[in-house]
């Protein structure tokens, strides 16, 4: 069996590559059970969790698991440790262990750049994403890797953070405007493309400030009653999510809409895996949202291929 490093992972992959992979993986048959996650403490104030992910195509069984202690920052430990199980699907063989947390990484950011490649219209230009931490620089490479973009307009609450993510971007895209900017009117009216990947409790921007055509990204919230965008803006979108079954356990994006009674479940269109069967067509007005939390078998198909360039 094979020890897969994060150092590993990160020399290895490339979006190209990620998104192709989760674009035919996700149309073949596929097992992906309910993931479990367990909480590990009764004490209101300890939120520490362990949670577990399988899933199989017919070449490979994978299982994430994860652990989740969030008052580890105030004693030097990360906060989320991550690996990824790797099985033959034939006869069951071990194959190997890979890190985690930067598949994770990877196959977010890619799932988020290939609901754009259906989703936004061909002709976008502008980003605005919010966010600052660790997912920040991943989601906006891969969405550049998708569309030509000329502008990225970073909005964040740690100025400081935002600042240092425009000056490795910028370096390394040099034909792209960066710059910093702020949740307005004017902001959200420019923008072909909003992505949010924050850790915030309640919408980031106004839902009618988006213009006709914009497609909205949301990959941060995993939360039943929080929420990165409003009511306004998923009754005015197509909406589409990665998981159907875990966007309605987890996402407050879609629950709490229903829960005011301004939408159904069926207001959801589709699933990511779904879109090709649907020969899905927006029209060039059309607002579309893609809400994302997670599903074990984008994990399966990154992590595989990392196991195919390593080896």
């Amino acid at each position: 069996m094979h020890i897969i490093s994060e150092q590993q992972v990160h020399s290895n992959l490339h979006f190209d590559a990620v998104i192709a992979a989760l674009k035919v993986g996700l149309s073949q048959p596929a097992g992906t059970p309910p993931r479990q996650v367990f909480s590990l403490s009764e004490c209101e104030n300890n939120h520490d969790a362990f949670a577990v992910l399988p899933a199989w195509n017919d070449e490979v069984i994978s299982v994430k698991s994860f652990t989740y202690f969030p008052n580890n920052v105030d004693s030097g430990f990360k906060s989320l440790y991550s690996k990824i199980m790797l099985f033959d699907r034939t006869h069951g063989e071990p194959l190997a262990l890979i890190d985690g947390t930067s598949v994770t990484l990877w196959r977010t950011a890619g799932v988020s750049a290939l609901a754009s490649t259906y989703l936004s219209r061909i002709d976008s230009r502008h980003l605005v994403f919010f966010g600052s931490g660790n997912l920040a620089l991943y989601v906006i490479e891969a969405h550049i890797s998708v569309r030509a973009l000329n502008k990225v307009t970073l909005v964040a609450r740690n100025k400081d953070k935002a600042t240092s993510l425009l000056h490795t971007l910028a370096s390394k895209f040099t034909h792209i405007e960066f710059c910093v900017g702020v949740a307005d009117e004017a902001t959200l009216r420019s923008a072909d493309i909003v992505s949010c990947a924050t850790g915030s409790h309640s919408p980031l921007f106004e839902g009618s400030w988006l213009k006709p055509g914009c497609h909205v990204d949301l990959i941060g919230n995993h939360h039943e009653d929080a929420r990165e965008c409003d009511t306004v803006t998923i009754c005015r979108a197509k909406l589409f999510v990665d998981s159907r079954v875990n966007v309605l356990n987890e996402a407050g994006e879609v629950l709490l809409p229903i829960s005011e009674g301004a939408i159904a479940k069926s207001h959801i269109i589709g699933e990511l895996s779904e879109l090709h069967r649907l020969n899905f067509t927006r029209m060039p007005e059309d607002i579309s949202v893609f809400k994302s939390v997670g599903m074990a078998l984008s994990d399966l198909l990154t992590a595989q291929l990392v196991y195919r360039l390593v080896l």
